[in-house]
């Protein structure tokens, strides 16, 4: 009688498919308190966001008279049209100036003091550094007088310049700090490529250097860009007229104008954050990676 003749594969797992032991091992392997608190951070994070976008689609009796968790019965734009109407498209550009004019010098003093500190020898370019970062210990609010004083010294009080000029001091130490880790990660053996070519320093920098630190470059540009389109502190100091409100000031005024129409206040807060929504998601992975790699030393 013929006998039926067993898969090797099954005679050396004890009878079982190797699918099912890898699916056993697959789940031995998952991290489910680690899933679960996920999860629940996750609940957290989207809560308020859930809240605020349809609470701002909302009429003001309608957010009275139901949950506040509840989706809007009769959804509305109207408290949007009220918040563009009451400049905000004034207090858009006035904070894409402020942070464009802010970004870009930071990106251009950061990238060549970095070049210079890592390439460079002597103990006048070792001392640069240290002060670089000495600014890092240095919080933005223990010198808003001083900042005050000089900018009132300078003839600057009131306007976006003085805005711009404090946050480009403030965004110099640790976009310098990233960009030196990430030029150091350069391999010497190009930089010594390019002198044999007859290359100057100056050169060197712009042709070799630059393009190999794009992801730095990108990295610095979004989390400054972020740090000055979120900015308050300096705007509520050094600015006092309407038509120089940046966007967080701007809000500020909208939450004073509305302080009872909550769906108003909050329709502001929406529109706000968006242009900061889109930059995260155009850019999270330079950011992320650029973050991981500045600081991996």
């Amino acid at each position: 009688m013929a006998t039926a003749q067993i898969p090797a594969t099954t005679r050396h797992t004890g009878g079982r498919a190797p699918s099912a032991m890898k699916g056993r091992r697959r789940l031995g392997r998952l991290n489910l308190p680690g899933g679960l608190a996920g999860w629940l951070w996750l609940g957290i994070t989207i809560v308020p966001i859930y809240y605020i976008v349809i609470t701002s689609l909302k009429t003001q009796a309608g957010y009275f008279g139901q949950n506040p968790l509840a989706p809007p019965v009769s959804p509305t734009l109207e408290n949007y049209r009220m918040v563009i109407e009451a400049d905000f498209t004034r207090y858009f550009f006035n904070s894409a100036i402020v942070t464009v004019g802010a970004v870009i010098p930071t990106l251009a003093v950061a990238f060549m003091a970095s070049f210079a500190i890592v390439r460079g020898k002597g103990k006048f370019l070792a001392g640069v550094n240290a002060l670089f970062l000495m600014g890092l210990a240095i919080p933005l609010q223990a010198t808003i007088i001083p900042i005050y004083l000089m900018i009132i010294k300078m003839n600057l009080y009131d306007s976006l310049l003085a805005i711009i000029l404090p946050s480009i001091a403030f965004a110099i130490p640790l976009s310098v700090l990233i960009m030196c880790n990430f030029i150091r990660d350069v391999p010497n053996e190009l930089f010594e490529s390019m002198r044999l070519d007859g290359c100057s320093e100056w050169q060197t920098m712009w042709r070799l250097a630059l393009p190999l630190t794009k992801p730095a470059i990108v990295t610095v540009g979004i989390y400054n860009g972020l740090g000055v389109w979120n900015g308050f502190l300096l705007p509520l100091i050094l600015t006092q007229s309407p038509e120089l409100r940046v966007l967080p000031l701007g809000l500020w005024t909208f939450q004073g104008e509305f302080s009872v129409n909550i769906p108003a206040v909050l329709a502001s807060v929406v529109l706000t954050t968006i242009p900061v929504l889109v930059l995260y998601i155009v850019g999270r992975r330079q950011l992320l990676s650029g973050l991981t790699a500045g600081f991996s030393k």
